[in-house]
This record gives structure tokens, sequence and C-alpha cells, in this order.
């Protein structure tokens, strides 16, 4: 990630500017884009969410503030500000609906609150749809008309950019890709949201713990057994650990996350022809970096093979994203310059 983050200098920089900020359970991620959406500035703080809505946005508006002084700006310089949020919203009003990991911030006007604390017009979007824009926009899918963004970490968020089209739906809740039904039976596991068989419930990084847990409950052997012996947490980087020193029951579990994936990819490239697919998020188990993300990719891939139309199959693109945790607030940052454009053409 380190070397995505190099800043472009104000005098080499493109205007009009854009500040983007990623709204997140535990931190707040806030920069200055320019509008070739090369970062000028960054800033984290934490979301302290427990103090309430308005404190937090007070504190982003702050940083929209700083991150505007640390790219050598001025506030007249920003065109507008994008905020990229977690939870159900309803995008036309501003409004944050029920946020789930944000207790008491149901109901909140988080769009003009922001503005009235950061001093600019603020472009509201669901989080993983700002985080699909950014990839879009200047990551893997920069060559791409339309694409789809999954992201697998605790849940399974996503994003569907089609032009320069954001489809968040009539209700402020499209592209949830994480909540497609994989699977209907009977046994069908259940998702967090409640509801059985979505894909959340068999990719996320929660559902992959889960899995592991109930192989270890069942006796199978496992190098795992020895790890957890000697003190470790159960995590999925553990998991990646002990699958790359070979041991099968990890293996097993990854590869088969990958083909419950691939059923995911598959039913969102038969709905929506896109011309490629990225995967992002914390679990890529390594991306192309390491030989067990590059096989997870090829599982993924194998598996759309045997289930898509076949043209779909071949000319499909589906890659791991490139933005890491920035995605979200260049993404943000861009769909605030796509409204100001919009705004600036009528």
């Amino acid at each position: 990630m380190a070397e995505l983050r190099k800043f472009v200098a104000r005098h080499a920089a493109q205007e009009p500017f854009f500040v983007g900020v990623d709204l997140g359970g535990t931190n707040v991620k806030a920069g200055v884009v320019d509008d070739l959406g090369r970062p000028m500035s960054w800033l984290t703080l934490p979301t302290n969410s427990s103090a309430g809505p308005e404190d937090a946005v007070r504190r982003m508006g702050l940083a929209v503030k700083q991150a505007t002084i640390d790219a050598g700006l001025q506030a007249a310089h920003i065109a507008r500000v994008g905020l990229g949020s977690p939870g159900t919203m309803d995008i036309p009003t501003g409004m944050l609906l029920e946020p789930p990991n944000l207790v008491g911030w149901e109901n909140f006007p988080i769009r003009a609150r922001l503005e009235v604390h950061c001093g600019h017009e603020v472009t509201l979007a669901n989080d993983a749809n700002a985080a699909a824009y950014g990839e879009y926009w200047v990551g893997s899918g920069q060559k791409l008309t339309s694409m789809v963004l999954f992201t697998l970490g605790t849940g399974v968020g996503g994003g569907i950019i089609i032009g320069d089209l954001s489809v968040d739906g009539h209700h402020s809740t499209g592209s949830e890709c994480g909540h497609i039904i994989i699977d209907i039976s009977p046994q069908a596991r259940l998702c967090p949201c409640g509801q059985p068989g979505h894909l959340e419930a068999y990719c996320s990084a929660t559902a992959v713990l889960k899995r592991t847990e109930e192989a270890l409950a069942q006796g199978r052997p496992t190098s795992l057994r020895r790890r957890l012996a000697d003190g470790s947490a159960l995590t999925t980087v553990l998991l990646a650990e002990e699958a790359e020193a070979g041991d099968p029951l990890a293996d097993e579990i990854i590869v088969e996350t990958a083909h419950y994936f691939g059923v995911g990819v598959t039913s969102l490239m038969h709905v929506i022809d896109p011309e490629g697919v990225v995967i992002g998020g914390a679990m890529t188990f390594g991306g192309n970096d390491t030989p067990l993300g590059r096989k997870f990719l090829a599982e993924v891939r194998a598996e759309v093979r045997r289930r898509a139309f076949p043209v779909l199959a071949a000319q499909t693109s589906i890659e791991y994203a490139r933005l890491g945790g920035d995605a979200g607030f260049i993404g943000a940052a861009g769909l605030a310059r796509l409204e100001h454009r919009r705004r600036h053409r009528m």
C-alpha cells in the first residue's frame, strides 16, 4: 500500500480538488484528491462512535480542514467533499438510517451535519460503492467500462459501477453483493443480516472461521490445533499461514471458500454482464503477492468457467483490487467529483 500513497505536490496537481472521507466503525480516513484521482494528503482518526454521531461529524469536519491544509490548499480550493459511510441510508435525503456497527447513530442527517462542520457541500455514498468507484477510477478497474467490486472481510461488501454510474438503487440499497443468495437448501447457513443462504454467510472472514471451528469440533486432523494450543488466535491470517505450510484442512477451507465465491461472482456476471470483476478487502490471502492468493483467484476463475455462459467466462476479467484501504476515500472524492461535474454541466 505504501507505494500507492505517493502524494502529488500542489504545483503538479490538477484542479479542481476534492476531499474524500471514509467513515468506518473504528477509524475515519480523509484525504484530498486532485482531478486525476491522485492523493495530495491523507490522515486518519478514531471514529469513537460511542460519543455519538454529532461528535464524529464535528471531528470529520476538522479532518477535512486539516487534510486541506496538509495538501497546501485553502478551503476555497475544495470543490466538494465526498463521504462514504456504512449502514443503510437514504442517499437523496442524506440520512443515515440503521448502521449496524454504529450504535445510536440511527436516523441521523449525516450529510447536512457534515456540511455544517466542514463548510462544503457533501456527496453521500455507501462505503463499499465508494470503494468500488475508487477502484474503477484509478485502481484495477480504470481500463474498464463497467465493473463489480467485492470486498471480502468481516462481511462481504460490494459495489457496481456502470459507466460513471454507481448503482445505488431506488431505496439506496443497491449493490449489496454480499446478500445475493447462493444456497436455498433447508441447511443454508444464516447470514448476520438474519436471512439464510446469502453469500456473506459463506465467504466472509466470519463465515470462514465458523466453518474452521466446525471442522475442529469434528476432530479433523490439522496443524491448526498445535498453533491454537501455543496461544495463537484463530484468524484468517493463521488459516492462510497453515494452508501455505501445507495443512490440508486449512487449504480445503480456503479452496471451498473460493468455490462458494465463484458461484456469487457468476450470478452477478449473468445479471450485469460487467467488463470486469475486482476482488478487494482484508481477506484476499495475500492477493497476487502470495502463492495462496494466486491459488484462491485461480479457483474463483475456475468456478466461474464451470458455471458462467462461455462468452462471459472467456471475456470477463477477474482481478484483485489495487488501492487497498485507500479505495474508500479516493472513491468518495471521485463521486463528489462526478456530482460537481454534473451540476456544472446543468
